[in-house]
């Protein structure tokens, strides 16, 4: 089985188009089923954030799978096939691992070096095992992507090497400090919006959540208070800077809302804040499509260098295992086809000299067992370190050849293994 990965980001699609195909709850859940069902998937795990929506799949015929994918992505965001396919990417095999490497160091998000999308991505894998659409393929592929993905946030800079979309959004606001903020939403990045106003210096902070009680915590960490949802509406008139993302879907911000000057910044996909609020006089919008206009946080430093020779380290890795994974099923093989040699030969020995005495016939056995294996120990240490060549399978097949190994004897192995 191979890796395919089909997706669309920030970088090849406009915010309103990943906004339309941005896909949670029973959506997803439809599109990971409908998508491993097709005969030519294995398995399947869906990444939807706000910046991408990734489909990746194990997949023994790439053309069929690509379509498949490819149609049903269509089917379940209602975008047509035309307007999807020109900002879709396609990775396969050793390009889609390698994607998926640099994608949980943060080097492919909008802000380079976020570390939101370890635990995006961890959540697809979880909702994946769930559902009983990954298998043994994905499951210890996107375990060893989260590996690098901490050892990427652990062992070199890349947190700081690109500010978070809150930082790179107040930016764009000026001085905010001594200035009025309401934080609608206490997610994760509305978490960091409150602490990244309260270390700019904003000491009036308003938290506004549909859940009273998570918007309380998050307003008590930051020395705020937190208000109902249904007081918003009037907290925005007293505030002055207004960061949001609630994850609702649908606007909840709208311009006959807003009556004075106000900064707005909208982390939510889709939007949270009605488009047509930069028509009120004083009002400023700044969204996720304005971040990456603005190309605030996109600086390359040495961490990048770092985690991008991480990812090129972990990808050999990762690929000289595989290889010798393949392998190994055909070295179980012809050692199980050498122990039933050993064992045949010893007992026709036995049954022509039948008065061998016991420590005789022990030592006979281990004599030609240390015989066997030392005959095999040399090839199979060579095949296993060939196999991490490219076309290193070839000696695999190579050896089963030369002993005349039973083909479905390693498949038959592998799938014990599993």
């Amino acid at each position: 089985m191979s890796i395919l990965a089909v997706g669309l980001s920030h970088r090849t699609s406009p915010v309103a188009l990943l906004e339309r195909v941005s896909l949670t709850g029973d959506r997803l859940v439809k599109l990971l089923h409908d998508v491993q069902r097709d005969a030519s998937v294995a398995e399947a795990m869906v990444v939807s954030t706000c910046n991408r929506v990734e489909i990746y799949v194990t997949v023994d015929r790439f053309h069929a799978a690509l379509t498949a994918v490819t149609g049903l992505l269509g089917v379940h965001t209602g975008v047509p096939a035309e307007e999807l396919t020109p900002h879709l990417y396609v990775h396969y095999e050793e390009r889609a691992v390698e994607h998926l490497f640099s994608v949980v160091c943060g080097l492919d998000s909008m802000v380079v070096g976020e570390g939101q999308i370890l635990g995006q991505v961890r959540q697809a894998l979880k909702l994946g095992q769930r559902q009983g659409t990954v298998g043994a393929t994905l499951n210890e592929l996107v375990q060893q992507a989260l590996r690098v993905g901490k050892r990427a946030h652990t062992d070199t800079g890349i947190d700081q090497a690109g500010a978070s979309l809150v930082t790179a959004g107040l930016a764009l606001a000026g001085e905010i400090a001594g200035r009025r903020a309401l934080v609608v939403g206490a997610g994760s990045m509305s978490s960091l919006a409150a602490v990244t106003l309260q270390r700019a210096g904003v000491t009036d902070i308003v938290v506004a959540n549909r859940t009273y009680e998570r918007g309380a915590r998050l307003a008590a960490n930051v020395g705020g208070r937190a208000v109902e949802f249904s007081a918003m509406p009037a907290e925005l008139a007293a505030a002055d800077i207004v960061i949001t993302c609630t994850g609702a879907g649908r606007h909840i911000i709208t311009p006959d809302m807003l009556s004075g000057p106000t900064f707005l910044l909208d982390l939510a996909l889709p939007h949270d804040v009605d488009p047509a609020v930069r028509r009120v006089p004083g009002v400023r919008l700044v969204d996720l499509e304005t971040i990456q206009e603005s190309g605030i946080g996109s600086r390359e430093v040495d961490a990048v260098a770092s985690v991008r020779a991480l990812v090129v380290e972990e990808l050999r890795a990762y690929l000289d295992a595989e290889r010798a994974a393949k392998v190994t099923p055909t070295v179980v093989a012809l050692r199980s086809k050498a122990a039933g040699v050993v064992e045949s030969e010893l007992g026709r020995l036995l049954m022509r000299v039948p008065d061998l005495d016991a420590r005789a016939r022990d030592e006979v056995a281990m004599t030609v067992q240390r015989v066997v294996d030392k005959l095999l120990h040399e090839p199979t240490v060579r095949v296993k370190q060939l196999a991490t060549c490219p076309g290193g399978d070839h000696y695999a097949e190579a050896l089963r050849e030369l002993f005349n190994l039973d083909p479905k004897m390693p498949e038959a192995v592998r799938e014990v293994e599993l």
